[in-house]
């Protein structure tokens, strides 16, 4: 299964994948408010935990996960700001309290959980009732970037898992050539 290596962390934070991506319109988009309480689950070294931060403003709170300590490192190397909460998770186990967050993203992540049905319960447990589920991942098409085909996972294959862990009202939509997005909430 691919993990991403932490080596390439410069290729998270590129100008171009920036542009293309364009994070703090997405999130604002799949519906961060300030005030709100955002999960970045798989944070990296921050692409979506800074605008997440923007938008949240100090009434709101991000918390930064990831199980890779690298990817934490350089999150706090770009000085968040002291509302920002980076945590050491492990896959299947997020070290926060039930139904905490508004909304949590899994950004280019999904594709590299072993057990997705767990997972991505063990995420429906810290988002509150109504809270938004928010992925984004690679279409499964071969491509110079991105994960090897043969570990991405289809729209179809990722809405059976997101529905299959309990969510309601998955949306499914392209958002790019490489990319799709699925939006789904918390019974």
């Amino acid at each position: 299964m691919h993990k991403f290596n932490p080596q390439h962390i410069h290729k998270l934070m590129s100008e171009d994948r920036a542009r293309e991506i364009r994070p703090e319109s997405l999130l604002r988009k799949a519906g961060l408010k300030r005030g709100g309480v955002f999960a970045d689950v798989g944070c990296g070294p921050g692409f979506f935990t800074m605008p997440g931060a923007a938008i949240v403003g100090a009434s709101g709170r991000v918390l930064a996960l990831d199980t890779q300590a690298e990817m934490l490192d350089a999150l706090k190397e770009r000085r968040p700001p002291w509302f920002v909460k980076p945590l050491r998770s492990e896959e299947s186990s997020l070290p926060v309290d039930d139904c905490a967050a508004d909304l949590a993203l899994l950004a280019y992540m999904l594709h590299e959980t072993a057990d997705k049905r767990r997972f991505l319960r063990e995420v429906l447990r810290i988002l509150k009732t109504n809270g938004t589920l928010f992925i984004i991942d690679w279409k499964k098409i071969k491509e110079d970037k991105g994960p090897p085909i043969e570990d991405r996972l289809t729209e179809l294959d990722a809405a059976i898992h997101v529905r299959s862990a309990g969510f309601e009202k998955v949306s499914v939509r392209s958002l790019n050539a490489s990319h799709y997005m699925i939006l789904a909430s918390r019974p």
